[in-house]
Formats: C-alpha cells, structure tokens, sequence
C-alpha cells in the first residue's frame, strides 16, 4: 500500500502549466405546466461529445478546484490547459491529490451522482493513534450534523510515499500521527475530516488517491494525464 504509482495508461502528462434561476410569476394561481417546465430546464440531460476525454490531475494542496479566482488565487487554470473540461465533483482547496475532469457530461454525472455509489479512496493522516473499536464507528456509519453517514470502508494503513507538502502540516512533538486509507461513495462537504474529528482524531493532512477505477498512479503533484475515452474503449 506504500507503493501507489504505477499506472498503465500513459496517455499525456504536463508538469505546471497555464493553461439558473427559475422565472419568478406574478400569478397567485398554480402554475403546474410552466413549473414542470423549469424543473426540466434546471436539469438538463447530459450532453453526448464526439471527442470524449478525461483528464487526471493530482491537484496541489492550496489550489481552488475552479477555473477562475477574482482574488487571483491559484486555480486548475494554472496547471491545466485542456479546453472545454469540467470537474467531476470536487476537492478542497485544503486537500491534494486526484481530481477527475471531463467533457462527457454522462460520465461526469454519473461519477457525482449518489445513487450510482462511486467510491472515492482516501488517504487521510490524522492526530493520535486511533483503536480498532474507533474505526468501526465509521464503518458502521456516524451521526454528523447533515445525518447519517454510510458505512465507510477503512483502515489503518502504512506511511504512504508521497510528495511533501508546502507548506508541511503542524505535527505536535509529545503526538503521533495515523495513516488511515477510507474509502467512501458519499461526496459531503468536507465529510471524511468530519467524519474523523467525529471519533475524535482530526485530520492533519488529506489526499484523494482513487476515483472509481482512476487513481494517481504514475502522476506527480502538480501534473495532470488526458486520456481519450474513445481510445480506452476500444482498446
């Protein structure tokens, strides 16, 4: 489990590089049809594209999953040059490791969509040394303020071998640290930080190693991989 990256797929890799509202009605009468209407605009069917692709980015700790920051904060506009792609799902800015985008709007909904139950792996090294019997609290699933969790699948896992971190976290001396590798198919804000504190071990450091079957094999922090769908699939 110390050994994460070796990925099969070599496709393209790229070290740092640049790259609605409902109408409102003045009637007090009901008003089914138009509002059935703008239900269906505000959910639109995924759009089929003739080029598919997925980029692969293992996002840097302190970059905002967003292309545009007013307060020119760092952006993926600042590593990915890739035209027309979006992310599917996201990850804190205060978070690392593999963020997933696409042009395929079927791909990118089923990937955030919670009844398909996609399972995200994380990394996670959290303050103290937590117990067997702790964990099986997350696996059984915990209270959190938005309700129930669904039962995590984790572990306690080896140091993982990974890129340091700018800047490094804040370790206390008289303290140990815990890698747990937990893994997920719920996508809350913030939710395995929460979910830690929660059994009383806060997280310290977070890195999202696997999305699906996608994972940050063979990239490095800072890069991104595109791979063609069309390709894959016949291949």
């Amino acid at each position: 489990m110390t050994q994460p990256f070796s990925k099969k797929t070599p496709i393209k890799k790229s070290n740092k590089t640049r790259s609605s509202g409902f109408p409102s009605s003045a009637s007090n009468k009901p008003a089914a049809k138009p509002q059935s209407r703008a239900n269906s605009r505000s959910r639109p069917k995924a759009k089929t594209v003739s080029n598919p692709v997925i980029v692969l980015f293992n996002k840097p700790f302190d970059v905002l999953c967003q292309f545009t920051d007013e307060q020119g904060r760092q952006t993926l506009k600042d590593y990915i040059p890739v035209p027309g792609v979006y992310a599917a799902g996201r990850l804190d800015r205060d978070s690392e490791g593999l963020l997933l985008l696409t042009n395929d709007g079927k791909l990118q909904s089923q990937l955030t969509e919670p009844k398909k139950k996609t399972y995200k792996t994380y990394w996670a090294q959290v303050e103290g040394v937590p117990t067997d019997e702790d964990l099986e609290k997350l696996r059984l699933g915990v209270e959190l303020k938005d309700g129930m969790t669904l039962p995590a699948k984790i572990q306690i896992m080896d140091n993982p071998k990974v890129w340091p971190r700018t800047p490094p976290i804040r370790e206390r001396a008289n303290i140990p640290t815990t890698w747990l590798e937990i893994q997920i198919c719920e996508g809350r804000n913030r939710q395995v930080r929460r979910m830690t504190a929660h059994i009383g071990f806060p997280t310290l450091r977070l890195i999202r190693y696997k999305i699906g079957q996608w994972s940050l094999d063979d990239l490095n922090n800072g890069e991104f991989k595109q791979i063609d769908i069309k390709s894959t699939r016949n291949g």
